[in-house]
């Protein structure tokens, strides 16, 4: 768990996609930040905020995904004044688009967006003021990492990106990636340094393990992407 001191973290997870939703705020003034959440969970997530009292900022995507609908568009309706944030590269629409270095800001605390593309050109990492934790969508998962064989796919990008914007950060921080298929919730950059099958492994190697993935195209892809462009509204 965090080890920030004021900060109260939720992880939330979606059965269908295996979706991480991250509720981040500041204990002192209640202003929150939620990351990637999901249509289905829209009502879960909106009751745990009135529960404990927030006061939801922003809800920021870490990219274009690919697999579910964003319930940004439609949580807008049911919080005052959240504004939907997403990186600049994504093609998608939201108040706030997202540059390399740009802050995400509740209470005392913020987010620092890191650019990380590979999996989609417009793919974020979201990295917490103190580098205690990170959220790392779908560019590095526990142990793995987020396909490119689509949507602007890269995997020399990728590689790049993860071994200069995440991996450089401190051994101990902790990572939490927009899903997980196995029912692990957290791991570190220490660990991923040491143990990921795909990322320890030289650029050429990483490339070809990438290239030979043979993966199905996700469910949802032809629903979710162009719901998500505009901020998961799309014929809803």
């Amino acid at each position: 768990m965090a080890r920030t001191d004021g900060l109260l973290f939720r992880q939330l997870f979606e059965k269908e996609s295996c979706t991480y939703t991250y509720l981040l705020a500041d204990k002192s003034t209640k202003e929150a930040v939620i990351i990637d959440p999901v249509l289905e969970t829209l009502d879960r997530d909106v009751k745990l905020l009135e529960e404990l009292e927030l006061k939801l900022q922003f809800a920021v995507n870490t990219h274009c995904h690919a697999d579910h609908i964003t319930s940004t568009g439609l949580m807008k309706e049911r919080v005052d004044g959240l504004k939907s944030a997403i990186s600049r590269f994504s093609g998608a629409a939201a108040d706030i688009k997202l540059s390399e270095g740009d802050e995400v800001k509740f209470g005392k605390f913020h987010l620092s967006v890191r650019e990380t593309p590979g999996h989609t050109d417009g793919c974020i990492t979201l990295v917490l003021c103190d580098q205690s934790m990170a959220f790392t969508g779908d560019a590095l998962l526990i142990r793995g990492c987020g396909r490119t064989d689509f949507q602007q796919g890269s995997a020399p990008k990728l590689y790049q990106s993860v071994h200069e914007k995440i991996l450089s950060l401190p051994e101990e921080c902790l990572l939490y990636p927009a899903h997980d298929y196995l029912g692990q919730t957290v791991s570190t950059v220490g660990e991923e340094r040491k143990f990921n099958p795909r990322l320890t492994k030289t650029l050429e190697e990483f490339v070809k393990i990438m290239d030979n993935l043979n993966l199905s195209k996700p469910k949802k892809l032809d629903i979710a992407l162009p719901a998500n462009i505009v901020c998961g509204l799309h014929g809803l």
